[in-house]
Order: C-alpha cells, then structure tokens, then sequence
C-alpha cells in the first residue's frame, strides 16, 4: 500500500498524490508557448517542501509524453553549487559538470560569461534541438551570480531566433524578477508561476485516497484540522497524514477520530521534528524577527510585497496576506500568519527565545495555594493575573527586569509581543502542572487567547496590547464576542500597557457584563 510523504518530491506509484492537473497544464504550456515564437523563460516559486520539485518531474514527463524526440529536456539543479565566498567568476567552473549531470555532454569551461551562450547557440552549441530546461534551487546561488546568469538569459530570449533554449524555468523559493542588481532587474519577461497550496478539496482527495487503500475510516473533523491547521501547506499536509496514520495510528480496526488529531497536534507542537518548521524558525529569528514580533499583538500591519521584510518573510513561507475591508470600507491587505501551525510553533520558540526555560525567581509565593483561584465553579482568572502582576513587583523589587534586552522597536519602545511571551511563560510556571495552557490564535494575527483547562475548569485569557481607550473599548466587545462562539460566559482580558502607574491602570481595569458575558480587563503595566 501507499504512504503519506513530507521531504522531498512524492512519487505516485508509492505515496498517495495530489493530480493537480490544472497547474501542471499550465507549467506545460508556458515552456511550449505559442507555435511561432517558442516557450517562454519565467519563474517557479513558493516556500520550501510545496511541490515545486514535483512540478518539475510531471512537467517534463508530460511533454516528453506528448512531443516525443521534438525536445531536450533537462533538469537541473544548483544546490550542489557551493561558492561560499569564491568570486563570482568560480560559477564557471561548475558549468561542464552541470551539463554532463543533466544532458550527458560535458561542454569546455567557460572562459568568460558570455561563453555560456555559446553552449546554446544554433550554429556552434552542443545541442541538435531545441532544449526546454529546468533550473531548481536556482535562488540558492549567490545574487551576483543570479544577476550575471538572468542578463544572459535575457539576452538569449530577445535573440533567440540564434539559440536553442525553447523554455525556461528557474525554480525557487523567491520570484527572481527582484534579483539584486544595480542596473535594476534584468529578468523582465513579466510571467512567473506561484505553486500554490493545497485546497480543502485537494487535502480531503489525499486522505481519501488511503481510506479506499487502507480501509481506515478517517473523521470528517479530523479532515478539517489538517486544513485548517496546515492551510492546505503540501510539506505540512503530508507529515500531519504520516503521524496520523503511521506512528499514532490507534490501530487499523479504529476510526482515526479528533481524540487522534488532538494528541497527534500536541504531539507535532512540542516533541516532533519537522524540517520545514525548524527551517521556518530559523529565518524567523533572523534580521526581521522584531517586525514578526509586531503580527503577535497588532492586527492591522499592512501588506506589500515592495517591503523588503514582508517580501522575505512571506516568500519563505512565515506570513501571508489576507484582503478585508477596514474601517473606511476600503479594500486593503494586512499581514497574517502562514498557519495556525506555524504561529504556534513560533509562538513557542519565541517564548522559549524571550524567557528561557526557568523563571528568575518563584512565580508564586511559596504559601500560595491559589485557593480563590479554584475554589469557584469556574477558574478566577482576574485573580491569577494579580498574582501575574505581584510578580512583576517582586521581580522589580530584586532588581530585575524582565524587558532588559528584549526586541525593540525603531522606536525604542518594547516590542509588545514581548509581554505575550511572558505571560504565558508565567503561566507555566505558575499552574502548568495544574492546568494544561494552550495558546490560540483566532484570527490568524494581532490576537492571542491563552486557553487554560484544570480538570473540568476551562478559561480563557485574551492577551491584548494597549492602543488608546476606543481601542480597549472594542477589545471587550470582541472578547465577549468570542467567549460567546464557545459558550463560555465569562472571559478576561489581559492588557499590556506602556504605562506603570497605578492610578492609570486601575481606571482602565474592570469589569462589565456584554450580551450575556462577565469580561474583566486586567490592565499590566510595563515600559
């Protein structure tokens, strides 16, 4: 029987595949183009482990299928190609390996760049017809190198009644029309092609494919966690189908139910590796970590593929962009997370990064039984963020500081995801082995609900940055609002304001009953 595959390219005789046709027709008739002028030169890309390579093996294999000996085609790939700090000259001496890897001829090196059109040429190239080629990993290289090889593809391409190469595609996890050049982007024959996501269709089709194999019933709402969860991320979508039905399968004779997903997801959240997440959270941490921090507690940054953070970040997978109508009815684009995976993942690297492993000092007194805190039918969360804040005092009172050194601002002013990563660490030390603390994150950005759950006790604590007093007006209704969709009745609001004075943040707390919910506002100062 077929298995679910995760790294690397999926082969349809041995793991379930997704057809996905249509995108594969397209792909196909950009390198074939039009009768008369030839295929067209573009671009293949999206984030790591979605198909890209997958694409490139269907592709040719079609067009080997349909056209016979009409073509060469060649797949070729730079991630062999380690220059490290060599001048960008020393890519020429990979050129004849390169070529006897993919076609079997071995061209002479290269004596300059403009050789490398030579091995193209109608009249003195190596090539009897024309020649559709592949280029994976081409981002890989370095961007010099990347400028040099775009211009002389260009070159090609406006003169290509001299050449051979009848279609390109360069392949990577970047569109290489941005490619950093001083004379500007060389590459602009505008046509590229985005390998998008799985759809809720596509994942249901996949699953579907190993209940008819397996015999395994699978549940509906398991279905929909993996798509809601992964948005349909192929890498992500095949590992989640590897730890379903491989290592946490309850057994072949048992429905595979949400009490599976759940320990399947805890599972993948904190004790499983996955390349592709641990991939992610490196370049998260990186030079763009304090504008990632930002999508943790603001709701609202906008979205431009011109800025060079968001293009980073959402080139490689981290973020994406999602279109609403915001408060002048105006259509406009804001940052989101990629998934509720990937958010939570960096939820706990963050903390992890931010807070370290242990608190400095006792999260809690050591007589404190937190006795108001449980003795009620429902948790009194108001009371377990006194403690919260007492502990920010005991902290300040031993000298320390629990901001010093964290991501800030171009402002200065602490980044306020910080004081989200605090809490929640807090919270583990506090009544972690009480309770079992579950971030959420319900609109995808700008919102963070802590879900605590002591036995049969469930509450919830919405983690909010302070904006100005409309703002924390609205936050009250929506957390009302959303402690209604889960029929709970009472939610508190933990807001973290840049202010520590006690009068101020006395008359922003309190309570107030809306449309049937107790939502508190527990106001935390920090600067």
């Amino acid at each position: 029987m077929r298995s679910f595959h995760s790294y690397g390219p999926v082969n349809s005789k041995y793991h379930f595949c997704v057809e996905r046709k249509t995108l594969v027709d397209r792909c196909a008739s950009f390198l074939m183009g039009e009768e008369d002028e030839g295929g067209h030169y573009f671009t293949i890309w999206a984030p790591r482990q979605t198909g890209k390579t997958w694409l490139m093996r269907e592709v040719k294999k079609r067009i080997e299928e349909e056209y016979k000996d009409r073509f060469v085609l060649g797949t070729m790939s730079m991630q062999g190609v380690i220059m490290d700090d060599a001048p960008v000259e020393d890519f020429l001496r990979h050129v004849p390996r390169l070529f006897r890897e993919t076609f079997k001829l071995e061209p002479l090196k290269p004596e300059a760049w403009e050789g490398l059109t030579d091995i193209f040429s109608l009249d003195k190239g190596i090539f009897d017809r024309p020649v559709i080629l592949f280029i994976d990993e081409f981002d890989s290289l370095p961007p010099k190198v990347i400028d040099r090889l775009v211009t002389l593809f260009r070159d090609m391409y406006l003169k290509r009644d001299s050449y051979l190469l009848h279609g390109l595609a360069l392949i990577g996890v970047r569109a290489v029309l941005g490619v950093e050049s001083e004379r500007g982007s060389p590459f602009n024959i505008q046509r590229f092609l985005h390998v998008p996501n799985f759809t809720g269709k596509e994942v249901d089709d996949l699953f579907g494919q190993y209940v008819k194999e397996s015999g395994q019933e699978i549940a509906p709402d398991v279905l929909a966690g993996v798509y809601d969860t992964t948005r349909g991320q192929p890498g992500l979508v095949g590992w989640f189908g590897e730890l379903l039905t491989e290592k946490y399968n309850p057994g072949n004779n048992r429905v595979i139910d949400m009490a599976t997903w759940e320990e399947v997801y805890d599972a993948a959240c904190h004790i499983e590796w996955n390349n592709t997440i641990l991939n992610l959270i490196k370049k998260a941490e990186g030079k763009y970590l304090s504008y990632l921090l930002e999508l943790f507690s603001s709701s609202d940054i906008a979205f431009s593929i011109r800025f060079e953070w968001c293009n980073y970040l959402y080139l490689n997978g981290i973020i994406d962009e999602e279109r609403i109508v915001d408060t002048k009815g105006k259509k406009t684009s804001i940052c989101r997370f990629s998934s509720p995976f990937v958010q939570t993942c960096l939820y706990n690297a963050f903390t992890y990064d931010i807070v370290g492993d242990r608190m400095p000092i006792l999260a809690l007194d050591p007589l404190d039984e937190l006795e108001d805190v449980f003795e009620e039918v429902q948790l009194n969360l108001p009371a377990l963020l006194r403690r919260y804040k007492d502990y920010l005092i005991r902290l300040k009172a031993k000298g320390l500081n629990p901001w010093k050194e964290q991501p800030r601002r171009a402002d200065m002013h602490l980044t306020e995801a910080v004081g989200h990563f605090h809490l929640y660490a807090w919270l583990q030390a506090a009544v972690g082995r009480r309770c079992i603390i579950s971030p959420e994150f319900p609109t995808g950005n700008g919102r963070v609900d802590l879900h605590l759950r002591c036995g049969e006790k469930l509450g919830i604590v919405e983690v909010k940055s302070f904006v100005d007093a409309s703002e924390a007006k609205a936050a009250r209704v929506q957390a009302a609002r959303y402690a209604k969709s889960l029929d709970v009745d009472a939610v508190t609001v933990a807001l973290f304001v840049p202010v520590e004075n006690e009068d101020v943040l006395q008359k922003i707390s309190g309570n107030e009953k809306i449309d049937g919910v107790r939502v508190t506002v527990e106001a935390i100062g920090w600067a």
